[in-house]
């Protein structure tokens, strides 16, 4: 299974505050934090997130086709993490609802434009 994905900021420090406040919804701590590269997770062992400055020093750029699928606890809190991402400065990629039996998501992009969703099956 997935331990982290890492998404690649040219902005650590728009970036780190961004992902503070959505993470922390989640219940999400910074557990790693070096110079160009920081890690959150909910819980030890537990999956984690990580923002970084490319090591080859290049542009960040956005993977076409790349998503980072945020659980939630209840579709409440999907809806919670939508707007807590918007109100942070991020754009819309589809609001939050029923996108099949049982999943309910809302999809967002960052401040970088990585694209995530926040997700309830259930």
């Amino acid at each position: 299974m997935v331990g982290y994905t890492t998404l690649g900021t040219n902005d650590l420090e728009r970036a780190t505050a961004f992902y503070d406040a959505l993470l922390g919804e989640l219940g999400g701590k910074r557990v790693m934090e070096l110079e160009a590269f920081i890690v959150w997770a909910a819980a030890p062992g537990s999956g984690m997130l990580a923002i970084a400055k490319p090591f080859d020093k290049k542009p960040a750029t956005v993977g076409n086709g790349v998503m980072v699928a945020l659980s939630a606890s209840s579709k409440e809190q999907v809806d919670k993490l939508y707007a807590k991402a918007i109100a942070l400065g991020g754009t819309d990629e589809g609001k939050p609802g029923p996108r099949g039996d049982g999943f309910y998501a809302g999809y967002f992009r960052d401040l970088d434009g990585n694209k995530l969703n926040a997700f309830f099956l259930g």
